[in-house]
């Protein structure tokens, strides 16, 4: 099963891609940790990535998806996959149908106002990367970890100036996908406001009709 989850910051991919991850077996590939794993790695792909990375520059399109490329021609992917993050436009969009044909791509749909109470409320864990709620999932004690004991605070980017930022990019880049998707017959739209467990029944019920 080779799948894309798209939407909105907020709007529960991560925590959709671990749960289904589990249940369908196959492997969730963010580029964010590909590009993490080539640089530690030292490949090619990764010490470009890596120079980019370390001026604070944008890699670009051909290097991303040659990343990807890579990653969806190992052994490890071929029962199937969930792409997360990638593409983030249509011209990736159309790189990667040179080389992997899809399945299905899942749009998690959410009213912009929840997306906004969402991610105002997030908490991050600094040391492992746990994700929390102010209200709807808390730390057991403010500002520590569950997990690890580290620091759970608000992230840069979940700051209500930046969230509004983001939201507007993925607006102007990569809502045009839904589109791409949409013509090609393989857009499934999901509604992401109930619970995780009650999204990934819809999500399965989908993918498995």
């Amino acid at each position: 099963m080779r799948l894309i989850f798209l939407g909105p910051p907020g709007a529960g991919k991560g925590t959709l891609s671990t749960l289904a991850k589990e249940r369908l077996g196959i492997p969730h590939i963010s580029t964010g940790d590909l590009f993490r794993a080539a640089i530690k790695q030292g490949t090619l792909l990764g010490r470009q990535v890596q120079e980019i990375v370390s001026t604070g520059g944008l890699v670009p399109d051909e290097l991303t998806v040659a990343i990807v490329r890579e990653k969806l021609d190992s052994p490890e992917v071929a029962k199937g996959f969930i792409l997360d993050g990638f593409p983030r436009t249509v011209k990736q969009a159309e790189a990667l149908s040179s080389f992997c044909k899809l399945d299905h791509v899942i749009s998690f749909d959410l009213a912009r106002e929840e997306l906004l109470q969402r991610l105002g409320g997030r908490l991050v864990c600094k040391n492992c990367g746990a994700v929390y709620h102010r209200v709807n999932r808390p730390p057991k004690v403010e500002g520590v970890c569950d997990f690890c004991g580290g620091v759970v605070a608000v992230r840069p980017d979940d700051e209500p100036e930046a969230i509004v930022r983001r939201l507007d990019l993925y607006d102007e880049q990569t809502a045009p996908l839904l589109d791409y998707y949409q013509q090609k017959n393989i857009l499934r739209r999901l509604d992401a406001s109930p619970a995780p467990e009650v999204v990934l029944e819809s999500l399965l019920a989908i993918i498995q009709a």
